[in-house]
């Protein structure tokens, strides 16, 4: 029996408005992109690591780093507008067109170069032990609480994103509001059949609470350097030296 894959899916647009090429910007002299392969390929479970792109320097770089990019993709999956799901379903039907199918797949976005060393081993693990999930997803502490935040209705006035009126979250101390969590796009574990249903995350979703670095997810030259002063500070946990 062939062994099942963990397949790594890096998903690289060519395009960019808020940091122009910011896939291939460089981080610590190494092209974003770089970074989730050397993740990927480090992992002891991970066992293909795939990039898609609609850009020939991205898959360049990408092949020279040693991922897989067996093809380009289509244009119309590589818009401002394109979602996740259907750039992830047409990576399975493309590399998995009959009834095979990888154990998970991993969901690892280039602009979130910085994760700690061994962490998607971990995550894999953890879901290995949960079969009744559906995928697991890295979460942040939520800078600012949901509770606290505002929606505009159709006549002008404003009403509670979260809540009700009777419950006046809004109007609690914030040591007495529940505990929000924020998804900070480290890493993305998803079973195949809950993409191919139709959805990047299904319903029961385990949360992997990771916070020995700080998370930036880069779409700006500002984020850039704040990229770079995390890796300065952090680079033994991101390395593995300690």
């Amino acid at each position: 029996m062939s062994q099942v894959d963990v397949l790594a899916v890096i998903p690289a647009r060519g395009g960019s408005k808020g940091l122009p090429g910011k896939n291939l910007a460089e981080l610590g002299g190494v092209p974003l992109i770089v970074w989730s392969i050397r993740a990927a390929l480090d992992s002891e479970l991970v066992t293909r690591v795939l990039v898609t792109t609609d850009s020939q320097e991205i898959a360049a770089v990408a092949s020279a780093a040693g991922a897989e990019v067996p093809w380009l993709r289509p244009a119309d999956l590589a818009q401002d507008e394109t979602a996740d799901l259907p750039v992830f379903l047409h990576a399975l039907g493309e590399l998995y067109p009959d009834t095979d199918e990888p154990e998970f797949v991993i969901h690892l976005r280039p602009t979130v170069p910085l994760r700690p060393a061994g962490v998607i081993d971990r995550s894999i693990r953890m879901l290995r032990k949960r079969p009744e999930c559906d995928s697991l997803r890295s979460l942040s502490p939520a800078a600012k609480s949901p509770f606290k935040m505002w929606s505009l209705t159709e006549d002008g006035m404003i009403e509670p994103l979260v809540g009700t009126w009777e419950e006046e979250w809004f109007n609690q101390p914030r040591q007495a509001l529940p505990e929000a969590w924020v998804h900070n796009g480290m890493i993305d574990v998803i079973r195949p059949a809950v993409i191919r249903g139709g959805s990047m995350s299904g319903r029961r979703i385990l949360p992997l609470f990771e916070d020995s670095i700080p998370v930036v997810d880069i779409d700006t030259a500002a984020d850039l350097d704040r990229a770079t002063e995390i890796l300065n500070l952090h680079q033994s946990k991101l390395l593995g030296e300690g």
